[in-house]
């Protein structure tokens, strides 16, 4: 008997120390699932073993999908904070579920939500107050955690107007914090989104006080007079003729240290800058500030005078390195053009060497480039970085006509200046890297989702309208047609919607909303006078097509850019060779890479024989300390399982809609959940509202 007593004993503390892990409740409570945004969950439960019985938990319809147009979108990546889900609907509230079970809790009702994405919310709390920050139109809001109403004591009740303090000369309405924002002990850092054209506001990063709403210190992107980085814009005042330099990707923090690093976007105009000569710092840099004062610590300039939209799509990775036999603490940046960026956190230094490389320098009339721009001899680049004639796939329909199109066009380099040729980006505008950003394991390799689609575009010279009489098709070819078509017709991978037939789809006053609020990832028109909206307008209806006005356009940017036109052939696939989107494991530690697969595929063409080819995508990869890497991202509407050793798919799920967005794990009462967004919207995909929940029988 005393033995028996004594082997269960025994048995139980064995079994304590093996289930413990499994028992412990764990959350996913920031963006990305950390302030290191290393995409990382320590949870095991669901392993390589058992991964392929994963089944749907439970499913959430957050309401507000559109589909009827499929323009609507969710990207979120939803926080879990102590069993209790939150996450933003595809009508762009906040919401709160019970994370066991999918049960609403509670959801926002809104009123000014308007020409918003959203990636998710933001979580602070202290002994009195829990807190859901949330951005949403030109506000960023502050809502009680348990009941999801505004507090009334933070900001003007219950919110901030991001707008105050960015405002300059000439410049519209437009500025949202789509991305989730980051908290340091009671701070709340914000950045945001603005227009890409000249009128865009100062991209300016703020800090707040997490309680009452009240600015704390504010860091200038375009620098004053006086201020580090100033004698970069040659054009002075620059903070009153730009734009832009905006930290619309999100940030990572080291809390320890007490430094928030933060990426910043391009300079307005995105496609031409000779108003703005200079390197025009600190557009393009990854910026690390004292995150108590705003101070600039450090800076690197990643894109000197950005012409072509290649600023850093997706907040950094804060992990250790083991570099010559050192640990070091690093912050890792990657770029659409599909280069890593490796620095020592605390100072700065490249962890790599990095060349300052010369490229082609011609240009359009005014423009000033670059005559560098600084290359990483390591890590080894994620993407193919040139495109030519032998790179046209193998089945690509009207290879002899796309051959000529390419003879006539700029191709070749990642850096050649736009002209009134076709100029040929690879990878493409938006990456390469997207918003969605990269996973780091503990053992520091980084898993990267990209795509390798060719995309092309043009400048055109924009007719100077001011002080003449125009029409509602003139004010539409300067305004509009960049994006959705000369003709209307959009382009044919959905990114830019047709507004054929629009008076079908939208009234009047549906447009008249969306010219002066925006939506989704198209901007505010409220620069230009409401006597324009109202001639686009009738244009787009058909009606009072021979109306003038007198134009009140005095813009000093004298070429418009005619999109950004992924390069497709005539049976809608991409005319690269594939892959045309992949999952790559690079070795931070040596930059070597360890593996690249596939993301995605069309059917119709495995059906055919062809392997995988991967597919465009958008959203982020989680990777579990159980050897795991889940990812959706591709347009096929899946979510996978792959093996973080080798790239081998172990599961595979379908989905309501695509997963535009990243996935998020968490534990309640000692089972683990794998959970995402299925918001579709892109690519030509339909659009969803669901939450889907998956675990273990």
């Amino acid at each position: 008997m005393k033995r028996l007593i004594l082997l269960s004993l025994i048995f139980l503390v064995v079994t304590s120390f093996v289930l413990a892990p499994l028992l412990n409740d764990a959350d996913w409570p920031e963006y990305n699932g950390n302030g290191e945004r290393s995409h990382f969950s320590a949870l095991n439960q669901i392993n390589k073993d058992n991964v392929a019985q994963l089944k749907v938990a439970w499913t959430y319809g957050s309401g507000g999908a559109d589909t009827a147009r499929n323009r609507s979108q969710m990207q979120c990546n939803p926080i879990i904070i102590n069993g209790i889900l939150y996450g933003v609907s595809a009508s762009i509230q906040a919401f709160a579920v019970d994370a066991a079970t999918g049960k609403e809790i509670w959801k926002s009702n809104l009123p000014d939500v308007a020409g918003t994405l959203s990636r998710g919310v933001t979580y602070w709390s202290d002994n009195q107050s829990k807190r859901i920050f949330f951005g949403a139109s030109n506000w960023l809001y502050a809502l009680d955690a348990t009941t999801g109403k505004p507090i009334d004591s933070f900001g003007d009740h219950g919110k901030i107007n991001l707008k105050t303090g960015i405002e300059r000369p000439g410049s519209d309405d437009f500025i949202s914090s789509n991305t989730p924002n980051t908290i340091f002990k009671n701070l709340i850092i914000v950045g945001g989104r603005v227009a890409e054209n000249e009128t865009a506001l100062l991209g300016d990063v703020r800090a707040y006080d997490t309680v009452t709403g009240k600015i704390v210190w504010t860091f200038h992107t375009i620098p004053d007079k006086g201020e580090f980085g100033y004698n970069t814009w040659l054009a002075q005042p620059a903070r009153q003729k730009f734009g832009g330099a905006n930290a619309w990707a999100g940030m990572a923090i080291d809390r320890k240290r007490g430094i928030v690093y933060i990426p910043t976007g391009s300079a307005a105009f995105d496609f031409w800058g000779g108003n703005r000569p200079g390197d025009n710092l600190f557009a393009n840099c990854l910026i690390a500030l004292d995150a108590a004062t705003g101070k600039r610590l450090w800076h690197y300039q990643l894109v000197h005078h950005d012409i072509w939209d290649r600023d850093p799509p997706c907040p950094p990775n804060l992990v250790t390195l083991n570099i010559g036999g050192k640990h070091v603490d690093a912050v890792v940046q990657i770029t659409k053009q599909g280069y890593i960026f490796v620095f020592d956190r605390i100072t700065g230094k490249p962890l790599f060497p990095i060349k300052e490389t010369a490229f082609q320098m011609d240009a359009m009339e005014g423009e000033q480039p670059s005559k560098t721009q600084p290359i990483p001899t390591l890590p080894l680049p994620f993407t193919r970085q040139t495109f030519g004639e032998k790179d046209f796939n193998s089945f690509v329909a009207d290879r002899d006509s796309l051959k000529g199109l390419l003879k006539k066009a700029r191709f070749g380099t990642a850096y050649i200046p736009i002209t009134g040729d076709m100029t040929i980006f690879y990878p493409g505008t938006d990456g390469g890297a997207q918003w969605g950003g990269a996973a780091t394991d503990q053992d520091g390799v980084m898993y990267i989702p990209a795509k390798e689609i060719p995309v092309y575009t043009t400048l055109k010279k924009k007719e100077v309208l001011s002080d003449q009489a125009v029409n509602g098709s003139k004010l539409y070819q300067l305004n509009c047609a960049a994006c959705h078509g000369a003709d209307k017709t959009g382009n044919h991978d959905g990114s830019y919607p047709s507004l054929v037939n629009v008076e079908k789809r939208l009234t009047k006053d549906q447009i008249t909303a969306i010219l002066q609020k925006g939506k989704g990832m198209m901007p505010s028109f409220s620069h230009i006078s409401d006597a324009e909206k109202n001639l686009i307008i009738d244009f787009l209806l058909n009606k009072n097509t021979d109306q003038k006005i007198v134009s009140t356009n005095t813009g000093q940017v004298p070429y418009h850019n005619t999109g950004y036109n992924r390069w497709y052939d005539k049976n809608g696939y991409p005319v690269s060779q594939p892959p045309w989107g992949t999952l790559t494991a690079v070795d931070l530690n040596t930059g070597q890479r360890r593996w690249q697969v596939p993301l995605g595929e069309y059917k119709a063409l495995t059906d055919k024989g062809i392997p995988p080819t991967g597919t465009d995508n958008y959203g982020g990869p989680l990777v579990t300390s159980s050897g795991l890497i889940f990812i959706a991202a591709s347009r096929d509407e899946k979510i996978r399982a792959f093996d973080k050793e080798t790239g081998k798919i172990l599961w595979t799920a379908t989905l309501p809609a695509a997963g535009y967005a990243s996935a998020s794990t968490y534990s309640v009462n000692g089972k683990q959940f794998l959970v995402i967004a299925c918001g579709g919207g892109k690519l030509n995909t339909k659009s969803g509202d669901k939450y889907m929940a998956f675990s273990l029988p």
